[in-house]
Order: structure tokens, then C-alpha cells, then sequence
């Protein structure tokens, strides 16, 4: 068969085709699967056809199964891979179909519900017309019945009062008569009632006066003694003061102490002068600059006046010629044309108005233009000074961060600097320095908190980098002797809580003994609380001769610190026989001092009653018993009380060595049981390589942390048990004695007129001054009381900020009584002590927040009351007189200040830290949408098997965000912070979520989509309505989100033409244009549907952009912060309205 063009021989191209093996081929990818997907691809295309109970499943391979056997029936058609999907030949096609009749369906759908909701729409309309109608002809016709029935009412009305007048008329004459009668039988009574109490009263009268002539005569003989030794004592106070002012007069202190204040003045007029000068000298190179540019306008427009006038004469020049022309010719045909005359006068008459009206719009326009160049200079002038200011701020602003920076980095130096000196000391007492007493008393303030594990913490972190930096052998004899002292410590703390505990013993006691009811003659009473001074000082002495015997201890610890058990044994034992000396002689010296006490109690009684006797004597004391008997009672009463005395003494003695006597035993034992592990320990570390000995040490620390945690935690749990049965416990007891009170003022004040101290009382408490005293050796309570130990969930139910104003009180005392070492020495303690406690919770953000409050409102209330004008115009007249008198505190409002800058970037720190893993889950990655959920880009899908872990979706949501950002706004609510300082907070903390999530969009493909767009535009919108929620729209932190607004935006529009990009340049102008450059390069398109970011357009967004000089950077500070201003925000609170509750336990204060 020969071959010819365009022939085709079928059977010819079979057998070439089967020659080939063309057909073999064929058959056999027909049998296998030649379609294949991968499970992201297939849900994507195809979740159109899922049901939305299967889309709700976190596996997508699981869906996609469950998808393929509802939709094919035959398994054979169909095979699951590890990462895709095979097909068999035409089954590609089956599924497209299905997809094409789902869209058409939801179509179909679609209209259907467009057109019922069109006929709805049409129907109710109707409806309401006909509804209308109905309303209108029931309206009418029932205000005819209403009409018909007001009718009908009226005429019932009518016959109602004239029945009731003619009734009335005749019921008022009977009753005028009978009231008649009532009244004279009435009079003729109460007259002859009347008489008899006149009577009476006169008797009273009389009786009153007599008994006050009495009572005023006792008075002025009381009244006088009592002035005679007011005198006496007020005259050797005044000899007293007066010696001490002439030797403070004589002193050069005194004279640089009165010139210090003026220097202070000298210096800040001095620096208002140079400000004042420097404001001059601006303000004049402002005016030649603005005399300079008037000079310039003046002359533009005189020549432009000019140019007018010229112009003018000009145009008179013309109509001249133009006249002379007319009666030339007018002169010519003046006989033949009259007309021709007029026409010229009136045309005359009508160019000189037209004139006029041109002068008159001219010098209209002049005024105009004038006006306008004013305009435009004001405008310029102010633009200028809008210009100048917003400079000033932003350098303003930029002064206040490095300067907060440099605060910042000023107290990291000095965390650093008392670290080295922490280490310092420890490498001293390790070579056998001596500890001074500052140090001393900084170990006794550490050991009264209530947990110690952070200390422990950073004391094995210390250890550890001794063994950095030192060496290991030399650090292994360094944690020898660490473990040692810890030790040590420990003991310490427990023999401080056994004191403390007979301390509490002992004040319930006496609190049980004050709560009975006293008489005052109970001289019992009296020697008890005698005998519990007695005890609680001899416990004071106790308790400085057992730290003079540590100290003792150390000297010998520190004397050989690497020696064998048997010198610690001796030391204990040295510890021992100190404290059986020193209890020895306490009890000698108890019996001494108590004889004494009750000698000195009895004869003190013995003149009180004596006094009490000589007033109410009289005529009537020689009939008493004689002055022998008298004697002899009162020295059996008082051998009786000594007796009663000693009894009690023994008897507590008794008490306390024998649980002094179970407590050193049972110290002992452990003391024993430490001895032998750490032998144990010592003879297994011998053995040991220095390295694997370091080791050894640091785990047998640890544990040993571990375990002391565990035990503190419980010990915290059981005290906060108890602590809250207390607080029932105490609410009953006081509603009890509060009742018990009131009915004992009210018994005595009917029965006892001798009470009347009550009355000043009271009229004292009235009488508040909004002061606080307190002894200088109650300083370190008031501390502890105020900073150390309260919890803000103590004082959540008073009014915010009461430590603040607490402190602030007493620093008026101490101002009142012009005592400037006690302000001085209060201020700095306060603020050492609220510096470690905010070391010690530096993770803590209620206690920051807490104490951030309270630094910011001490501060507020240092401006409120210091006496300058400024800060005085929104006091109340009472608030004036609350006023400092003799300091000025300004350098320590300068500290307070710096100190809240530090409290509120540890806010900050402490904030972002608990956000921070939170910010990119809750932003980019969950799906707040549920539309869009399963929605990947395209270009991700080949990477499915990366994404989808066995983890699940991520474990942060927005709400999640939203609600600890909630809690944080809580919190710094009720602790009475100012809100400008909370949405300082705020905006700082969106800050940083912008800054993190826009550097996690611009670094992640996956998240570069228009889902992504969605989500975070929807997320953004969520939290500028929780700001609105929440009136924090103000504080500009909606500002900072504008970024990641941008970002979502350009997701979602169009990316195609040269409008989009016009658009695109307009729309992001938050964004830098690398970072707009990025983001179109990292888009990644969701389905084939979508077209790709081409080239041409991102290099055209680029050439656009070129003109805006942006700075180099792609990626955003995380670590940037806004200074923070703390505006004054003076308190309307009252000092001398401020309720202190019982539950502090500050008692000791007096207030004044």
C-alpha cells in the first residue's frame, strides 16, 4: 500500500502504534491511576461538596476520606497515599461534575431567596396599607365612643356635686356646734393642768441653780490645782527647748541648714532668669523674620499700586480724545441732530457711573487682596508655629525616652552593682571578714519574708557561676561552705519563729486580759498588764542577746570554715551553754525587776486613791477608821498582789523551760540527723573529681530547694487557711464589741455622769487633723505593716491607694513637728523597701500594678500638699490647710518620679512577657472567621505535611488576647491607677502586638494571603471595639495598630492595573516600602482563579514610592517604647475623711 498526503489509514497507525508499544502504555496507566491530588488541594477544591459537620474535624486526611466514599461508590477507583490522593482514569471528571451541579444548585438557591425576599417585601407592604386602613376606621370610630361616654360621665358629675353641697351644708352647721362645746370644757382643763406644771418647773428651776452653785464651785477649786501644774510642767518644757534652740543657734549646721533654702531659691531664679532670656531672644528673631516679610509685601503692593494708576490715567487720557472727537462733530450737526446730543449726555452720565462702580469694585478688591495676604500670613505664621511646636515635641519626647532609657539602664547597672556586692560580701565572710551590722541587718529584713525561694534560686545561680568563673575546685570549697551557711539560716529562721510565736502567745494573752471589762479600781488589772510589759521586754532582751550569741556563732563558723564536724558540734554546744547563762541570768534579774514593778504599781494606786478619798471627804472623815488600820491594809494588799505576782512568774517560768526544754531537744535531734547526712555527704564527695563533686553539690541543692518549696507552699496554704478563719473570727468579734461598747456608753451614760471621757473621745476624733504620728522606733513596723507585708487582695475593699496616703500622713506629722530626720529617714526607707519588693516579685504583675499606683499617688500627693501655686488651684480650702509647712520635698518628688518610671517599664516587661506567645497565635493563625477556616494559599499546599501536625490548631485564640488584655485593665482599675497611665499601658502593649505580628506577616509566606488579610482586618476591628468598650480610644493606642491595618488592606484589594497601585501608594502610608515591596512579593494566591503579583507592578509600586525617602527598615523594633508621662492628678479625697482599717496592723499610730 503505498503512502499517500493527507491519508490516514487507521488500521496502519495501529499497528505502528502497537509497534511502539504506544498502546501497552496506554492500557496500562488506564488501569493504574493516572490523576492524583493532594489531600490540601482536594479539601480545598472540593470542600464545596462536604457537609458542614465533616469540615468541623481537626484531620483533614480523615475528611477527605470520609468525602471520597460518600462520592464514589467503588473503592476500586480510588487510592489514599501518604501525602495525596490517586485516581483512576475519568474520575477527575466525575468529581468536577459533581462540583459544577453543586454551584449550580447553590445558584438555583441563591435566586430562590431573592425572589421570596423580593415577594416579602411586596406582601408586607400590602400588608401594612391594609393594616394602615383598619387603624384609621377603628380610630374613628372609637373616639366616638370615647365622645359618647365623656357625655355621660359629665352629666353623672354634675348630679354628683350638687347632691354632695346640699349634704355638706347641713352636716357643717351640726358640727360648728358641737365643736363649740368640746372647746370651752377643753380650756377650763388644760388651764388648770398648766398650773400645776408651772409650779413644779418653778421648783426645779430653783433646785438647778442651787446644785450648779455647788458643781461650779468644786470645778474652779479642781481647775485651778490643775492650772497650778500645767504651768510648772509647761515652764521646764519651755527652759528645756530654749536651751536647746541657743545651742542649735550657736552650731554652723544650723546656719548652713537656714541657707541651704534660699541657695535652692538663688539658683531656680536664676535658671527661670536665663529660660525667660532665652524666650526674649527667640521671640525678637521671630519679629524681625515677620518685620522683614511685611517689608517685602508693602512693597509689592505699592507697586502694583502703580501699575493701577498708570493704567488709570491712561483710560482718562483716551475718553478725552474720544469727547473732544464728539463735539467736534457734535458742533457740526448741532442744528440738524438734538437727539444725537442727549444720547451723548446720557451716554456720558451712564460711562461716569460705570466709572464710579469700577473705583469703587477696585478699592473692594484692594480690601479683599489685603484681607487675603493677612490670611496668608496668619495662616504662614501659624503654620510655622505648628511646625516649631510639633518639633519641640517630638524632641520633647525624644528627651523624655533617653532619658527613661537611661533610668532603665541605670537601675539594670544598679541590680548589677548589688549583685557584686552580694558577691562581694560573700567572698569576704568565706575568707573570714567580719560582717558589719549593715549587712546584719539586711540578712535579718531578707529573712522575715515568707517564702525564700527565689533568694534560693538566685543563690544557686550564683554558685553556679562561681563555678564559671573561679574554678571547679575552688568553687566546690565555696558551695561547702555555701550549703553550711544556708544551714545555718535556716536554724536562724527557726528560732526566730519560736520567739515570735512567744510573742504572739503573749500579746493574746494581754488582748484577752484588755478585752474584760475594767473598772477603775481594779488594781488586778492593773499589776497584770504591769506583769505583761514586764514580759514582753524581758522577750525584746531575749531576743538581742540571742542574735549577740549568733553573731558569736559566726565569728566561730567564720574561724574555720573548711574544719571538721567536731568544730561545729563545738560550736553548737558553745551556743548551748550561752543560752543556759543568759536564761539564768534573766531569771534573776525577773524577780528583781518584777518586785520593784509591783512596789512601785501599789504605791501608785495607793496615791490614786488617796487622791480619790480627799475630795469626797468633808464633815464626814473623822467618822472613818483610823490612819493605822488604813496603813496596814494597804501593805497586806500589797504583799498580796507581789505574791499573786510571783505565783504568775513561776508558773509562766515553769511554762517556758519546758518548751524551751522540747524545743532544744527536738533541735537538737535534727541538728544530729544533719550531722550525720552531711558526713555521709563529706565522705561520698571525697572520693569524687572535683568536677563530678560540683555536680554532686548542685543536685543535692536543688533537691534540697525543691523540697524546702514544697514545704513553704504548704506552709502558705495552711496560714492563709488560717488566716481567713481569723478574719471571720475577728468580723465577729468586732460586731460583738462594737455592741458591747454602745450598750456600755449608753448604760453609763444614763447611770455614771463620771464617763465623760467618751464624750472628748468622740469630740477629739472630730476633731481629726489628717495626721498619723508614730515613735522613730516604730519606723521599721510602719514599713513592714505598710510595704513589706500587705497583699493588695488585703486592701481590695478600702480606698485605693491607702498605703499611699497612710505614709503621706505621717509625713506630715514629722513635717508638723519639723523634724526632717524622721521625713528623711521615712521617705528613704519607703522607697528602698518598695524597690525589694518589687525585686522579690519581679514576675508579678497585680503586685507591680499594685505598687505602681500607690509610688504615682504618694508622688500626686507631694505636689497636691507642697504649697506651690501650681499645684494648689483644684484643693478644696480644707486640703490648703493640710499643706506642708517646713520642707520642701522636691528633690524626693524627683525620685518618686524616677521610681515610677522603673515600677511602670517592669510593668511593661512583665505584661509583654505574658502576651508575647500569645500575639502571633492569636493575630495570624487562629480562626476567628469560621467561614474561612481550611482556606490555604495555593502556593502552600505542596508543604501540607509540614503544617498539619498531630498538635492541632494552635492553643491561643484572639479572645484568649482579648481577655487577658481585659484582666491586665482590671487590675490596674482596681488599684486605682490613673487612667492617662493606663492607656499608656495599653498603648504600649499594641505597640507591641503590631510590632510582632507585622514582623511575623512580613517573614512567612503561609500567612501572606487574602484569608490572612481577612482574619487580621476582622482581629484588628475586635480590638479597636474593646478599646471603645473600654474608653481607652484616647490614649492613641488604635494609632499604633495602624500598621497591621495597612497589611490586611493590601491582602485584600486589588493588585492588577495602575489604579491599584495609585491606590495601593495612597492607602499604605504607615508602611515602609520595603515592607510594601515585601508583602506584595511574599502574596501567594488561594486558587487558581487568582492571579499572581506580577513583576511589572511591584517594580511600578517601587518607582511610585521612590519619592517618599523612607529609612531602610523591613522589620520593627519589638523592643521599642513610648516615654511615659505622668500627669498630676490631684486627689479630692479628704486626709482627715480616710477610714484605716484594723486588718493592717498599724494600731501604734496616733492620730492626730
Amino acid at each position: 500500500m503505498s503512502s499517500r498526503t493527507m491519508r490516514f489509514d487507521s488500521r496502519r497507525a495501529v499497528q505502528q502504534l502497537r509497534a511502539c508499544g504506544v498502546l501497552e502504555t496506554i492500557r496500562i496507566s488506564a488501569a493504574g491511576y493516572p490523576s492524583r491530588w493532594t489531600y490540601l488541594e482536594f479539601f480545598s477544591r472540593y470542600r464545596v461538596l462536604m457537609k458542614r459537620s465533616d469540615m468541623t474535624a481537626a484531620d483533614k486526611k480523615l475528611v477527605c476520606k470520609n468525602l471520597l466514599e460518600t462520592l464514589i461508590k467503588e473503592p476500586d477507583m480510588f487510592q489514599f497515599g501518604k501525602t495525596k490522593i490517586f485516581f483512576r482514569a475519568g474520575q477527575v471528571a466525575y468529581l468536577e461534575k459533581l462540583r459544577a451541579d453543586k454551584f449550580r444548585s447553590a445558584c438555583i438557591a441563591i435566586q430562590k431567596t431573592v425572589r421570596g425576599w423580593l415577594q416579602r417585601i411586596r406582601y408586607r407592604k400590602i400588608r401594612r396599607s391594609a393594616v394602615a386602613l383598619q387603624r384609621y376606621g377603628r380610630g374613628y370610630l372609637a373616639r366616638r365612643y370615647a365622645e359618647f361616654l365623656r357625655h355621660s360621665r359629665a352629666a353623672l358629675f354634675c348630679q354628683k356635686q350638687y347632691r354632695m353641697v346640699r349634704d355638706r351644708r347641713a352636716y357643717l352647721r351640726k358640727r360648728r356646734a358641737v365643736v363649740t362645746i368640746q372647746a370651752f370644757t377643753r380650756g377650763t382643763l388644760t388651764r388648770r393642768i398648766y398650773w400645776e406644771f408651772l409650779l413644779h418647773h418653778k421648783a426645779m428651776i430653783i433646785q438647778k441653780h442651787v446644785r450648779g452653785w455647788l458643781q461650779r464651785r468644786r470645778f474652779r477649786r479642781a481647775r485651778a490645782a490643775a492650772v497650778v501644774i500645767q504651768c510648772a510642767f509647761r515652764c521646764m518644757q519651755a527652759k528645756r527647748l530654749l536651751k536647746q534652740r541657743k545651742i542649735e543657734a550657736r552650731s554652723a549646721e544650723h546656719l548652713k541648714k537656714l541657707n541651704t533654702g534660699m541657695e535652692m531659691k538663688i539658683v531656680q531664679l536664676q535658671r527661670k532668669m536665663d529660660d525667660q532670656t532665652k524666650e526674649l531672644k527667640v521671640q525678637n528673631e521671630q519679629l524681625v523674620t515677620v518685620n522683614v516679610t511685611l517689608g517685602s509685601e508693602v512693597s509689592k503692593l505699592q507697586k502694583e499700586l502703580q501699575e493701577v494708576r498708570s493704567h488709570r490715567s491712561d483710560g482718562g487720557r483716551e475718553l478725552q480724545e474720544e469727547l473732544e472727537r464728539l463735539r467736534q462733530q457734535l458742533q457740526e450737526a448741532i442744528a440738524a441732530r438734538k437727539k444725537l446730543e442727549e444720547e451723548h449726555a446720557s451716554e456720558k452720565t451712564e460711562l461716569s457711573q460705570r466709572v464710579e462702580e469700577l473705583e469703587e469694585e477696585n478699592t473692594l478688591l484692594k480690601s479683599q487682596k489685603e484681607e487675603l495676604n493677612q490670611q496668608i500670613q496668619q495662616q504662614t505664621r501659624n503654620s510655622k508655629v505648628e511646625a516649631s511646636s510639633a518639633s519641640l515635641l517630638a524632641e520633647l519626647d525624644e528627651e523624655r525616652r533617653r532619658y527613661q532609657n537611661l533610668l532603665k539602664e541605670f537601675s539594670r547597672l544598679e541590680q548589677r552593682y548589688d549583685n557584686l556586692k552580694e558577691e562581694q560580701s560573700l567572698n569576704k565572710f568565706q575568707s573570714g571578714h567580719r560582717r558589719n551590722p549593715s549587712n546584719q541587718s539586711s540578712l535579718e529584713s531578707d529573712s522575715n519574708y515568707p517564702s525564700v525561694s527565689t533568694s534560693e534560686v538566685g543563690d544557686t545561680e550564683d554558685s553556679i557561676q562561681l563555678v564559671d568563673e573561679m574554678g571547679m575546685e575552688k568553687a566546690a570549697m565555696d558551695i561547702s561552705l555555701f550549703m553550711k551557711l544556708q544551714k545555718r539560716v535556716r536554724e536562724l529562721e527557726q528560732e526566730r519563729k519560736r520567739l515570735q510565736l512567744n510573742l504572739d502567745k503573749m500579746e493574746e494573752l494581754s488582748r484577752r486580759k484588755g478585752s474584760e471589762p475594767r473598772s477603775p479600781v481594779s488594781e488586778q488589772e492593773t499589776a497584770d498588764l504591769a506583769y505583761d510589759n514586764l514580759k514582753r521586754q524581758e522577750l525584746e532582751s531575749e531576743n538581742k542577746k540571742l542574735k549577740n550569741d549568733l553573731n558569736d556563732l559566726r565569728k566561730t563558723l567564720s574561724a574555720a570554715p573548711d574544719g571538721p564536724s567536731s568544730e561545729l558540734q563545738d560550736g553548737y554546744n558553745l551556743l548551748l551553754r550561752q543560752l543556759r547563762a543568759a536564761n539564768e541570768e534573766l531569771d534573776a534579774r525577773k524577780e528583781e525587776v518584777l518586785i520593784l514593778r509591783t512596789q512601785i504599781v501599789s504605791k501608785a494606786q495607793q496615791q490614786e486613791n488617796g487622791q480619790n478619798v480627799e475630795p469626797d471627804g468633808g464633815p464626814d472623815r473623822g467618822s472613818r477608821e483610823p490612819p493605822d488600820t488604813d496603813s496596814d491594809l494597804t501593805d497586806y494588799h500589797g504583799l498580796s498582789e507581789s505574791k499573786k505576782l510571783l505565783e504568775a512568774q513561776l508558773q509562766s517560768q515553769s511554762r517556758t523551760h519546758r518548751d524551751e526544754l522540747e524545743a532544744l531537744h527536738t533541735q537538737i535531734e535534727l541538728l544530729k540527723d544533719d550531722l550525720e547526712k552531711k558526713q555521709e555527704i563529706l565522705n561520698y564527695t571525697s572520693s569524687l573529681s572535683p568536677e563530678a563533686r560540683v555536680e554532686y553539690s548542685v543536685q543535692q541543692e536543688i533537691t534540697r530547694l525543691t523540697n524546702d518549696n514544697l514545704d513553704l507552699k504548704e506552709l502558705v496554704e495552711k496560714l492563709e487557711k488560717n488566716e481567713r478563719k481569723l478574719k471571720k473570727q475577728l468580723r465577729i468579734y468586732m460586731k460583738k464589741v462594737q455592741e458591747l461598747e454602745a450598750a456600755v456608753a449608753a448604760q453609763g451614760a444614763t447611770s455614771r455622769p463620771e464617763l465623760s471621757r467618751q464624750v472628748t473621745v468622740q469630740r477629739k476624733e472630730k476633731d481629726f487633723d489628717g495626721m498619723l504620728e508614730y515613735s522613730k522606733e516604730d519606723e521599721a513596723r510602719l514599713i513592714k505593716a505598710l510595704i513589706t507585708d500587705v497583699r493588695p487582695s488585703s486592701v481590695s475593699a478600702t480606698v485605693p491607694c491607702l498605703p499611699a496616703y497612710i505614709l503621706f500622713m505621717c509625713i506630715r506629722h514629722a513635717d508638723h513637728v519639723n523634724d526632717d530626720q524622721k521625713v528623711e529617714s521615712l521617705l528613704t526607707s519607703t522607697i528602698n523597701t518598695i524597690k525589694k519588693v518589687l525585686k522579690k516579685n519581679n514576675e508579678d504583675f497585680e503586685m507591680i500594678s499594685f505598687w505602681l499606683a500607690n509610688t504615682s499617688r504618694l508622688l500626686h500627693c507631694l505636689k497636691q500638699y507642697s504649697g506651690d501655686e501650681a499645684f494648689m488651684t483644684q484643693n478644696t480650702a480644707k486640703q490648703n490647710e493640710h499643706c506642708l509647712k517646713n520642707f520642701d520635698l522636691a528633690e524626693y518628688r524627683q525620685v518618686l518620679s524616677d521610681l515610677s518610671i522603673q515600677i511602670y517599664q517592669q510593668l511593661i516587661k512583665v505584661a509583654e512577657g505574658i502576651i508575647q506567645p500569645m500575639i502571633v497565635s492569636a493575630m495570624l493563625e487562629s480562626e476567628s472567621i469560621p467561614s474561612l477556616a481550611g482556606v490555604k494559599p495555593m502556593g502552600y499546599r505542596n508543604r501540607s505535611h509540614s503544617m498539619d501536625t498531630d498538635d492541632g490548631p494552635s492553643s491561643y485564640t484572639l479572645e484568649a488576647l482579648i481577655r487577658q488584655l481585659g484582666q491586665f485593665h482590671a487590675v490596674m482599675q482596681e488599684h486605682g491607677l490613673d487612667p492617662e497611665i493606663i492607656g499608656q499601658v495599653v498603648r504600649q502593649l499594641f505597640s507591641c502586638i503590631n510590632a510582632n505580628t507585622l514582623n511575623n506577616l512580613l517573614l512567612r509566606k503561609d500567612v501572606c494571603s487574602w484569608s490572612t488579610g481577612m482574619q487580621l482586618r476582622y482581629n484588628t476591628s475586635q480590638m479597636e471595639e474593646w478599646l471603645r468598650a473600654n474608653n481607652l480610644l484616647q490614649s492613641k493606642a488604635a494609632a499604633t495598630l495602624e500598621p497591621i491595618i495597612q497589611a490586611a488592606q493590601l491582602l485584600q484589594v486589588k493588585k492588577k492595573t495602575t489604579q491599584d497601585a495609585e491606590a495601593i501608594c495612597t492607602l499604605c502610608t504607615a508602611l515602609t516600602t520595603q515592607q510594601i515591596v515585601k508583602i506584595l512579593n511574599l502574596y501567594t494566591p488561594l486558587n487558581e482563579f487568582e492571579e499572581r503579583v506580577t513583576v511589572s507592578f511591584i517594580r511600578g509600586i517601587q518607582n511610585r514610592l521612590q519619592e517618599r525617602n523612607d529609612p531602610p527598615q523591613l522589620l520593627l523594633d519589638t523592643k521599642f517604647t513610648f516615654p511615659v508621662l505622668f500627669p498630676y492628678a490631684p486627689s479630692a479625697l479628704s486626709l482627715d475623711t480616710l477610714h484605716i482599717p484594723a486588718s493592717l496592723g498599724i494600731d501604734f499610730l496616733v492620730r492626730v
